[in-house]
């Protein structure tokens, strides 16, 4: 199923899992400032605007656990969907240190038409695929880069987020792939786990559902062999991890 916000892949396949990708694309509709957030075709196509290598990553992943994937179809630059509506990086003027031409001058009307354009068609459709499974766990995908402006050098190939009321799941995946050798594994980092209103949180933690998010540094993953590759590997480490949880 595609629609102009959101794309599904296997919304009919059985599994407990549903495979999330919220900054799937870079792609900017034509009605956003003429489909043209002014930062050029080099900006649009790092991790400010999309998380690298994600969207092949979960739809081999999808196939391998035979479980549907809903990806966003918008870049995280016109509307971020992995923020809460109250959250003041919703629309992003500054980012890594690019400004958004598009954004910098952006009003809560704008805001609002982009929610209803874009924002909300996105979260519906998530959570008609997750309350339509029995005992769902959602897994959330994302990439990072391997090294923000001025920062020190990443040296996780994976970290694994969660909040701290609700980690059984994440728990027992970290404790799985920690028994990978040649891996280095974040917990909580890069980011931390938790921020109000953001997917996980809408339709996740609200619900009781179990969760996790992983996170993939975008160089493992910026090519369509990385991107197979680690999803064939991350496949088996999910569905042990689960079977050792006991959940």
């Amino acid at each position: 199923m595609t629609n102009t916000s959101f794309s599904i892949y296997g919304a009919d396949r059985p599994a407990r899992w549903l495979i999330t990708c919220d900054h799937a694309s870079n792609s900017v509709p034509a009605d956003i400032n003429g489909g043209d957030l002014g930062i050029g075709a080099d900006n649009m196509s790092r991790h400010i605007a999309f998380d690298v290598g994600i969207k092949g990553t979960s739809q081999r992943l999808g196939e391998l656990l035979n479980a549907p994937v809903i990806c966003s179809n918008f870049s995280r630059l016109v509307i971020d969907p992995n923020r809460g509506m109250d959250d003041p990086t919703l629309v992003m003027r500054l980012y890594d240190g690019t400004i958004i031409p598009a954004n910098r001058h952006v009003d809560d009307a704008e805001i609002a038409r982009r929610v209803d354009r874009l924002y909300r068609p996105y979260h519906e459709a998530l959570e008609g695929l997750a309350a339509a499974r029995d005992n769902v766990i959602v897994v959330a995908m994302h990439s990072f880069s391997p090294k923000l402006s001025g920062r020190a050098p990443r040296p996780w190939e994976i970290g694994i987020l969660y909040s701290r009321t609700f980690q059984d799941f994440s728990h027992a995946l970290l404790a799985r792939l920690r028994r990978e050798t040649d891996l280095t594994v974040g917990e909580n980092v890069p980011y931390d786990g938790h921020l109000p209103g953001d997917s996980i949180d809408q339709h996740a933690l609200r619900q009781g559902r179990l969760n996790t998010l992983v996170e993939l540094r975008n160089d493992e993953i910026d090519s369509p062999e990385g991107q197979n590759g680690w999803a064939e590997r991350l496949a088996p480490i999910l569905t042990e991890a689960l079977a050792e949880s006991g959940l």
